[in-house]
């Protein structure tokens, strides 16, 4: 035995026998004898050993990819949550879920007190302003044949623009609620949604009791809006990033969503916007995206997996599958072909690991070949080779 060339020890040779019986091939108990020299593992041309290896090529990876998690919402840009201004029971619903609607489509009708006393002040107001014209045209004629004091004619003129002023606040309330401001005092208001869209949410039946503060609240955590109508074919997609992560984010930048109920299907996506502020308690900072779901096979609130690549990408880095990369003391390691049949470990700098895949920034070169099945065998033989 030269001084820098051993010949694998029994106890290796017991550990190479039982991890390649659990291998590709068995390997018999008089397998030729493996060289170790240095990082260097070499199998003779012969050896039935090198059956349970397994070699790929590496790829390139142009740009680094890394992954975080986020959570699917409505896109708040084309979303409404509808909410009674007024107080009553409901009369009718017009719509169900899933319902395409249009821009002001009836959606509920309501029986309101407020809303009938609202119809009787406009109708008031109204019949109040047309007498208040005929009494001030009345009162200007008497004074222009001096029948009447000047004071009378100033009387019917205050008195008309009061009333005025009083149609037009009656007129301008029913309009706000999407009423029309002529016909029958009936108290049935009905419920409009401004947005078009599909309806995503219903918390409304016919017989309920519908209460105007939920308006005023306007918060869904206490009180759940009548109607939620929506686009569902995008959606939005909230991220939470660490202050590590911060430098990987530029608003327009490509986002990548993968959901676990769709394996392998890709979804497209883009970013855009950044929060300004960390949360105190989980000290990330909050980024959104915008993600297309033409198909609508996501569904809001789903959490998913989002890959973005990096702004800053390396140009040389590579991956390889997980099971090439072995760490010690430390360090992350590769077994590098070098010959057929001969392997070189070699230090390497790992970056994020997708899909079984783990980015190198530095080590190996897309030229090389690396082991992937095998490597703590081979480490193994390199520390029985370093005893001896």
């Amino acid at each position: 035995m030269t001084p820098r060339s051993i010949v694998l020890l029994p106890v290796a040779a017991g550990l190479l026998l039982l991890v390649a019986a659990c291998s590709k091939a068995p390997v018999p108990m008089d397998a030729a004898p493996l060289s170790v020299v240095g990082d260097r593992v070499t199998f003779p041309a012969n050896s039935p050993q090198r059956a349970s290896l397994t070699v790929a090529a590496v790829e390139p990876r142009p740009t680094e990819v890394h992954r975080v998690t986020g959570r699917l919402g409505w896109d708040e840009d084309a979303t409404v949550r509808i909410y009674s201004p007024l107080a009553g029971r409901v009369h009718f619903v017009a719509v169900n879920l899933g319902d395409q609607v249009e821009r002001n489509a009836a959606l509920a009708g309501l029986d309101s007190p407020d809303f009938a006393q609202a119809q009787a002040d406009a109708r008031k107001a109204e019949a109040d302003f047309l007498l208040a014209g005929r009494t001030l045209a009345r009162t200007q004629d008497l004074f222009a044949h001096g029948a009447a004091p000047r004071k009378d004619v100033d009387t019917a003129e205050d008195a008309e623009a009061g009333a005025r002023a009083e149609q037009q606040r009656a007129v301008s309330r029913l309009l706000l609620y999407g009423a029309p401001v002529d016909g029958d005092v009936d108290g049935l208001f009905t419920l409009r949604t401004p947005l078009a869209g599909v309806l995503v949410e219903k918390n409304i039946n016919p017989g309920q009791e519908v209460r105007s503060d939920q308006l005023l609240a306007n918060a869904p955590q206490l009180f759940a809006p009548q109607f939620v109508i929506s686009d569902p074919h995008r959606l939005w997609v909230q991220l939470d990033i660490t202050e590590m992560e911060m430098g990987l984010l530029q608003p327009g930048q490509s986002l990548r969503i993968f959901s676990r109920a769709f394996g392998g299907r890709t979804f497209e996506g883009r970013l855009e916007s950044i929060g300004q502020s960390l949360d105190p308690t989980t000290r990330t900072v909050r980024a959104r995206g915008l993600v297309n779901n033409a198909d609508l096979l996501l569904k809001a609130e789903m959490y998913v997996d989002v890959e973005l690549d990096s702004p800053n990408g390396n140009p040389a880095a590579v991956e390889v599958a997980s099971s090439a990369v072995f760490s010690k003391d430390g360090r992350h390691y590769v077994f590098v072909e070098t010959a057929p049949g001969a392997f070189q470990r070699r230090e390497i700098e790992p970056g994020v690991e997708s899909d079984r895949r783990i980015l190198v920034r530095r080590g190996l070169q897309a030229r090389d070949r690396v082991l992937v099945e095998g490597s703590l065998l081979l480490e193994a033989a390199l520390e029985d080779g370093g005893k001896s």
